[in-house]
This record gives C-alpha cells, structure tokens and sequence, in this order.
C-alpha cells in the first residue's frame, strides 16, 4: 500500500508555549526520521487545535493514511477521551487511520530517566557512582489507578541501577513530593537527584513542582539535592513514538 503518510501526535494541551515548541520538534524529528509527508501535533483540552482540526489538517496536506500517537505518559481518563474522540471522527469521515499505544509500559522510558539523571550528574559534578545515588521521581499524580500502576512501573524499572529510589506526586495522589522526599531523606543518603517525570516544560514543571521541592529539601534543611530536567525533546522519546506508529501501521501493510 503506497500511501501518502500522517502522523498527528496529541497532547493534552497547554498554554505555555514551550510546549508547542516542545512538540513541533517532536513532529519534525519524527517526520525526517520515519518519512511522514505530513506531521503535526493537536491537544485534546485547554486550547487548539483540538483534535477535529489536527485530523482536518492531515486531510488537507493531501495523505490518505494518519497514524494518530496519543502523547500520555500514563494510561487513565485523558487517554481514553483522545482514543474515543480520535476514532469517532475517523469513523464518521471514513479515513484510513489507526491509533497507537501511549508511552506507558515501554522500556525506553526508564533509559530517557537514566540518561536524565546521568546529565544532572555531569551538570553538577557529582562524582559518586550510581549505586551511592538516591531518587525521587515525581510524576503528575492521578485518581485513576491505572495511572498509578504504570507509574510504578517505571519508577521499578530504575530501582536496580540506584542506591534507593523514592517517588512522590503534584497532586491527585499520595505520596506528596514532600512525602516523597522525607522519605529518601530517612534513608540517610550522601545525595537525592530528583527526576521530574513530565513530557513538557509547563507550567507545573516551571512553577509547581520547583516551588514544592525547594520547600520540602528546605524544611529538612537537605542540601546535597539536584533536579533534572524534565523529559522534553528527546531522540529516544522520538524513536518510541515511532515505534509505537510503526506496530500499528504494519497490521494494515502501511
């Protein structure tokens, strides 16, 4: 099948423009590497191009075939809303298109953390080995159990390459980032790198959760303590969603 090829990439949507930075990189890296003729990016809330107009806009680039990515670190509510709406409008315009796996459950995402910490390490000079490293992953936090568990997941999947790995959560979830961080702060640790597990530089990543660490290692009185950066534009982030495309796109012969 000899198709003209879209990939439409949705986020849950935010204000900032960093993040529409953040993902028209992601589009465009994605669209050199795999080939797309046509790659953009819609969000499902907050402001558009909300997902009819990033499905309207693949029409109009003239593709017969859109790989529609669900940008989500978790799988919960968020998802399900974008793959309802994405196939409901598929379905109604009769297009040829299919919609992937979220990021979740894939190791790649475990490496992106890695190579993260590994970054701050170099950044801040510090010079103990992995093993002597303490953790605190903080993810957004979630009502939906499913969010949790894939969460969990990830944290699990660093555990065996640090001293400890602790995690905490903005909000929706327990432990809180402070609880999080008292936490590995009782395991008498020589240093804590903090993870912020976020796809964008918004404005929790920018405001919220700098605001909550810097308060918690501040009442108890931690010094030794570094945070990375969050996920953003990354190769590796870039070859999972193509991965993701790719399973998918095969089962059509696409």
């Amino acid at each position: 099948m000899n198709l003209r090829k879209a990939l439409l990439i949705v986020d849950r949507g935010s204000r900032e423009p960093d993040v529409r930075q953040e993902l028209i990189e992601i589009c465009s890296l994605a669209k050199r590497r795999a080939g797309y003729d046509y790659a953009d990016y819609c969000f499902l809330e907050v402001l558009p191009p909300f997902i009819a107009e990033g499905i309207s806009r693949c029409t109009s680039s003239g593709v017969g075939f859109i790989t529609v990515m669900p940008y989500f670190l978790y799988p919960g509510m968020k998802l399900k809303d974008t793959v309802k709406q994405s196939a409901r409008i598929g379905r109604d315009r009769k297009l040829k298109m299919v919609i992937t796996k979220p990021l979740s459950y894939h190791p790649m995402m475990a490496q992106i953390i890695i190579d993260r910490l590994s970054e701050l390490k170099k950044e801040r000079q510090v010079g103990l080995p992995d093993k002597e490293c303490d953790i605190v992953l903080i993810g957004h936090g979630s009502s939906d159990k499913n969010a949790r568990d894939a969460f969990i997941y990830t944290a699990n999947a660093i555990r065996p390459y640090y001293r400890n790995v602790h995690f905490g959560f903005l909000e929706l979830d327990r432990p809180s980032i402070e609880e999080g961080i008292r936490q590995a702060i009782a395991n008498d640790p020589k240093v804590i790198l903090v993870m912020p597990y976020f796809l964008h530089r918004g404005a929790h990543v920018k405001t919220d959760v700098s605001k909550e660490v810097n308060a918690a290692f501040g009442t108890h009185n931690f010094k030794n303590a570094f945070m990375a950066r969050h996920l953003g534009v990354d190769q590796k982030l870039v070859d999972l969603v193509l991965e993701r495309a790719t399973e998918m796109e095969k089962r059509f012969g696409v």
